[in-house]
């Protein structure tokens, strides 16, 4: 029987893309592979300091973690996505080749040496180097089937015309359909509509044609009956989700601590009770709304779990003040939540959710409702996906200002809690999830043909 493969997994390093990774590491590793972990200095900084199991790789942890530098001192902003991959494309390259030889080394023998990287996106100069190498190269994919077809259709679009060559804008006021399978979307939404910023498109352009050409497979954290349509785009997308670790792993990939003392406080609730509230690791909320949201939680009367998490540069807390008036008597607030235990929780009764994509498969598989609060790019796309396709959840309407009112929380979550159709459809699409990662299921089978394919 051939040795298991050994798989050096590289996240661009933000949190959206380390812990989707650092979780399909530990699915791997669950199987018997051996893995290397490739963090930046920085980033394995924070994941240690937010962490009370230091990132040691001891005997329990099966996978290795090694960094490297990501060009920028500590001091430095990373808040600038141009700047920041600018940086990671010149530094991190020319440092891999030495960086794979020292861990084949370290390994001894010629079976355990590194026989795929795994990569995010923008990342994809690490396949090129592996492929000079005689690596084999897989793409994992942190969003949706749906953005990766968005992606991989984007040359398309600019050949009909519906979006700009230089910059990916619509170039006209219209909705689109990627296959006839797939709900309509707006091109305004596109996933590379997001902070990035109109200078980041042709390089896009340029990483997704590098990724195509090395990358065998993109690996995507979903279910074929999640999405169909947007699996059947290009037959290299190979759906393996959800992804889910063991909790009791003791690889952590958070950058800000976990408030573990929440899970308590959730045992004290009612079953189906907490108001979660959650929008990921990037989301950054006006003043005025975020005081409509804190006064929508009060009048409620209900309940509520609220993340108000720190500053992403690590130096100070999000400006956000609590306003006058507000009780919170009812609630708990804390900076960053164990999520998956969260949603898992009997006292859950919704998620009230940004829809990135992590959160949006965690929510499914853990059969919460959802309200919807999409900030950018494909998140209205994943919104569109649970409110229109699953049918397991709402959305929020703002008023003439732009805001979404406390008046309008308040009947959005009565309303989501009083509809029993809704929570049917969420206990649904759990049991398809777990039936997909289940021995025999789909996604489970998936990753066997994966895992087989690093080995040949």
């Amino acid at each position: 029987m051939s040795p298991m493969p050994h798989f050096l997994v590289i996240p661009f390093p933000v949190l959206g893309h380390v812990n989707p990774l650092m979780q399909f590491s530990q699915v791997l590793a669950k199987h018997g592979c051996k893995v290397t972990f490739l963090n930046t200095e920085y980033s394995q900084k924070r994941m240690a300091a937010s962490s009370s199991e230091q990132h040691n790789n001891n005997n329990e942890n099966p996978i290795n973690i090694v960094t490297l530098p990501d060009g920028l001192s500590d001091d430095n902003d990373r808040s600038k996505p141009v700047e920041f991959v600018q940086s990671v494309r010149a530094t991190m390259p020319e440092k891999l080749p030495k960086l794979i030889e020292e861990v084949n080394n370290n390994n001894g023998n010629e079976e355990s040496k590194i026989s795929c990287i795994v990569v995010s996106m923008t990342m994809g100069w690490a396949l090129e180097v592996g492929h000079k190498l005689g690596i084999k190269g897989a793409v994992m994919f942190p969003g949706s089937a749906t953005s990766n077809a968005s992606l991989d259709c984007a040359e398309r679009l600019i050949h009909d015309g519906i979006i700009d060559s230089e910059t990916g804008l619509p170039t006209k006021n219209q909705e689109i359909q990627l296959s006839p399978s797939m709900p309509m979307m707006d091109p305004a939404h596109l996933p590379w509509m997001t902070t990035l910023g109109k200078s980041f498109f042709a390089p896009m352009l340029k990483e997704v044609e590098t990724l195509r050409r090395f990358g065998q497979w993109w690996l995507c954290n979903t279910t074929y009956e999640l999405e169909p349509g947007a699996l059947s785009i290009s037959p290299k997308f190979l759906p393996i989700g959800p992804l889910l670790p063991d909790d009791q792993s003791t690889s952590t990939s958070s950058f800000w601590q976990e408030d573990q003392t929440c899970l308590d406080w959730l045992d004290r609730q009612p079953p189906q009770s907490v108001i979660y509230v959650s929008f990921g690791s990037l989301a950054v909320m006006d003043p005025n709304q975020f005081r409509e949201l804190a006064l929508g939680l009060d009048l409620l009367d209900k309940p509520f779990l609220w993340v108000i998490r720190p500053s992403n540069t690590n130096k100070h807390n999000n400006n956000y003040v609590l306003p006058e008036g507000f009780k919170g008597d009812k609630g708990k607030i804390i900076s960053w939540a164990p999520q998956r235990k969260v949603l898992n929780h009997p006292s859950m009764a919704c998620f009230v959710s940004h829809c990135g994509w992590n959160s949006t498969i965690e929510g499914v598989y853990s059969g919460v409702p959802f309200l919807c609060w999409p900030f950018f790019g494909d998140q209205f796309q994943d919104k569109a996906y649970i409110c229109d396709v699953w049918k397991i959840g709402m959305g929020f309407d703002k008023d003439e200002n732009g805001l979404i009112t406390r008046e309008e929380i308040k009947k959005k979550v009565e309303k989501l809690l009083g509809d029993e159709e809704i929570r049917q459809s969420s206990l649904k699409w759990k049991e398809i999830a777990m039936n997909n990662i289940a021995e025999g299921g789909q996604s489970s089978e998936n990753l066997h043909k994966f895992i087989n394919w690093a080995k040949e």
